[in-house]
């Protein structure tokens, strides 16, 4: 049995598209019609198909002919700034706590979707140049009062954050990967008379995540077969 033709992942073109995929779409033909590219009725009829569209390689018939569309495929990929709704759970899979100390996670780990960090009167350091990515979306939730919380992703990671200041600094280094289908690791919370900083660290590439998810389903089948 050919184990690596039945784990080929599937083709871009034939991935389901999202709302956002149809936005973006939407977004190109509306500049088109704004730039005299396409005429009302033009657009009104690529506007009616983006809708009805099932799959990504649908999606794009109706801007190929666009230099927009070009252009948007020559930059990075630009990460979502939410986690897909049902991706995450509400429970930590990870609590990483410093009260009064000093907490670390780095080296060979496995990152889980929901990561909980709290600094009250100390640090918290988590990194994850090197850790394992079994899912492509991750959130860190940080709270620091009085103290420090300290996150590090590669540099082919996509990294989002959103979060608030009291007396304190909330700082993300927003990040876009090249490969849509990288992690994406989403970082929100406060900081009370503290400091959360989240930015990626030059030099370090994460592996590919669909290498791991391959594996990971080879070795399912091979026991699930008796091998």
């Amino acid at each position: 049995m050919d184990l690596q033709k039945q784990t080929a992942p599937t083709p871009a073109a034939e991935l389901r598209c999202s709302d956002a995929d149809r936005d973006r779409v939407a977004d190109i033909l509306r500049e088109a019609l704004a730039e005299g590219r396409l005429t009302a009725d033009e657009h009104a009829e690529r506007v009616e198909g983006v809708l009805a569209a099932r799959t990504v390689g649908e999606l794009e018939v109706f801007i190929r002919d666009l230099p927009a569309a070009h252009a948007h495929r020559a930059g990075p990929y630009a990460a979502p700034h939410r986690p897909t709704a049902g991706a995450i759970p509400a429970d930590p899979d990870d609590n990483v706590v410093a009260v009064f100390a000093a907490a670390v996670r780095k080296g060979r780990w496995r990152a889980g979707r929901r990561i909980h960090a709290y600094a009250v009167f100390g640090s918290v350091e988590i990194d994850l140049s090197e850790a394992l990515f079994e899912y492509q979306q991750v959130v860190i939730k940080a709270f620091s009062v009085f103290g420090s919380v300290e996150i590090r992703v590669p540099e082919n990671v996509s990294l989002r954050g959103t979060g608030g200041g009291v007396l304190g600094a909330f700082e993300v280094t927003p990040q876009d990967a090249d490969d849509p289908r990288a992690p994406v690791v989403f970082v929100d919370g406060w900081a009370v008379l503290g400091s959360v900083e989240a930015r990626p660290r030059r030099g370090r590439l994460v592996a590919d995540i669909l290498d791991r998810v391959q594996h990971k389903a080879d070795r399912s089948l091979r026991k699930h077969l008796g091998h």
